[in-house]
């Protein structure tokens, strides 16, 4: 299938790259596929061809297996000093904030971001989470351990990479996503073949020629493009992977966990989310209305944790559902080029008829909506309107099951008993995030404690660093992203005793 000629919008460095041939990359080196195969990329807002990519399937997975084995058993990565990794971390991370308006650009046209978010978030986000984690590297330490009983033996701990790591990301954030799992990864000296998902490759397949540009040795990381059921689904089954990391939906991570039985490898899983947003009576609901509203609609609800159960008191219900619809109605909607888009397209054309056939299903169901709910942006991208439903209730597949797009489920309560209000907001099989709004600060932090969720987020939502453990409790995964809890991700530890 032939390409469309890239955007007038698109700088000369990002023209260049989408002209390129987009390989994997192997052992340090670019190689087609085994099969010769390739895939198309398609340009979210018009639905456009906008670049053809190597199609990597069992095979490849084996060779990058195979490059990544090699380069932790054999080559100089392992052998390296913390400050070592740590500097190559350092200058990768330079070098994206050189390159930030090319990957701002890549983002934009690759997940249909607007391009002023890519540029603000997503790139400077990756930049510091690999300068926070090249930190790390020299500070992964064990301990001393005191004996319960006396002794004549000195024992103590060490932290050891765990090996050969295969990484599946998803596309809502497709370098940053790379990032997360990237970096820790190689803090802990591990080797790495990460697949980046089939619908987002071009940044990750970007970031790995800044890798080669850096100076990290062959088969350290090693990126592949391809489908979950071929490329994913080998890596993730692979014998000679010591451990697999995946973010992405709850039914895919299941199934990882099977597939990872075989040899027992080590799982890691950042999955979905259903998670409350909390306004009580005595918010401030000039801040609350908009934190609402952003709470789903950014990155076009496509969000783990995104707030897509809005519960408000009866006393201010009205004035939020208001209020939120409102800031929906005010987002432009539009290719994320366009400086005046607010709101981009979904990513896929099977996302944009999951979401609107969720929407079907609430009104079916005897939903109503508020504002939104249909098909925006003329004929050609995968766009939705923001959307507010109202009149939802607790055994609907809007309420239960997570949208992954802008789409907001607002219900009203009437308590004071914060025990029944957190059952309300852990009513879910989720445990992600969950945002609480009241300027009655020992409210705030009871809630806090009483919400089963991973985040809590007070008169805030979708606040991160690289510094905050980032994973949920319940089907919202196993582990933790990004702060030094992540580290366990990518570590084992190992107890050493001596007679003395």
């Amino acid at each position: 299938m032939d390409t469309i000629a890239p955007d007038s919008r698109l700088s000369k460095p990002t023209k260049t790259f989408l002209s390129h041939q987009h390989q994997l990359l192997i052992d340090g080196k670019w190689v087609a596929a085994a099969s010769g195969k390739t895939f198309s990329v398609y340009n979210p807002a018009t639905g456009a061809v906008m670049a053809q990519v190597a199609e990597a399937d069992k095979e490849d997975v084996d060779r990058a297996v195979r490059a990544a084995r090699r380069a932790f058993d054999e080559g100089p990565w392992r052998k390296m000093t913390g400050s070592q990794r740590g500097r190559l971390m350092w200058k990768l991370a330079d070098l994206i904030e050189q390159h930030l308006e090319e990957f701002a650009e890549i983002e934009s046209i690759d997940n249909g971001k607007p391009l002023a978010v890519a540029r603000a978030a997503d790139v400077p986000l990756t930049a510091d989470m690999f300068r926070y984690m090249g930190g790390w590297a020299t500070k992964i330490t064990g301990s001393t351990i005191p004996w319960s009983a006396p002794n004549e033996f000195l024992s103590y701990t060490v932290r050891e990479p765990v090996g050969v790591v295969g990484q599946i990301i998803p596309w809502n954030f497709p370098l940053l996503m790379a990032a997360w799992k990237l970096a820790p990864a190689l803090a802990a000296g591990c080797t790495i073949v990460l697949k980046a998902a089939e619908q987002t490759p071009l940044s990750a397949l970007r970031l790995g020629e800044l890798i080669q540009e850096a100076g990290f040795p062959g088969g350290v990381v090693n990126i592949l493009a391809g489908y979950g059921e071929t490329a994913g689904a080998a890596l993730a089954a692979h014998d000679d992977v010591d451990k697999v990391a995946f973010t992405g939906s709850t039914e895919v991570g299941k199934l990882i966990v099977k597939a990872a039985a075989g040899n027992l490898k080590k799982v890691s899983l950042e999955l979905g989310g259903k998670s409350p947003t909390v306004i009580f009576g005595d918010a401030d609901i000039e801040a609350a209305i908009p934190g609402a509203a952003g709470a789903i609609f950014f990155n076009h609800g496509q969000c783990c944790c995104a707030g897509s159960r809005l519960y408000a008191h009866k006393n201010v219900f009205d004035r939020i559902v208001e209020g939120v619809s409102g800031e929906a109605k005010k987002i432009k909607v539009g290719p994320g080029l366009d400086p005046a888009t607010n709101m981009g397209p979904l990513v896929s054309e099977e996302q944009f008829e999951r979401v609107t056939g969720y929407i079907e299903s609430g009104i079916e169901e005897g939903a109503k909506i508020v504002t939104g709910g249909k098909k925006a942006g003329g004929d050609g991208g995968y766009f939705v309107e923001p959307t507010v439903l109202t009149g939802t209730k607790p055994s609907m597949k809007v309420v239960r099951e997570e949208i992954f797009g802008p789409v907001v489920c607002a219900e009203p309560f009437d308590d004071a008993d914060l025990e029944r209000i957190a059952k309300k907001a852990n009513d879910t099989i989720y445990g992600l995030a969950a945002s609480v709004w009241t300027k009655d600060i020992s409210k705030a932090h009871k809630m806090a404690n009483l919400i089963r969720s991973g985040t809590v987020w007070i008169n805030c939502h979708n606040v991160f660093d690289a510094s905050l453990p980032f994973g949920g409790y319940k089907q919202s995964g196993w582990g933790r992203e990004m702060g030094g809890e992540v580290l366990a991700n990518y570590s084992e530890i190992k107890a050493v005793t001596a007679k003395l």
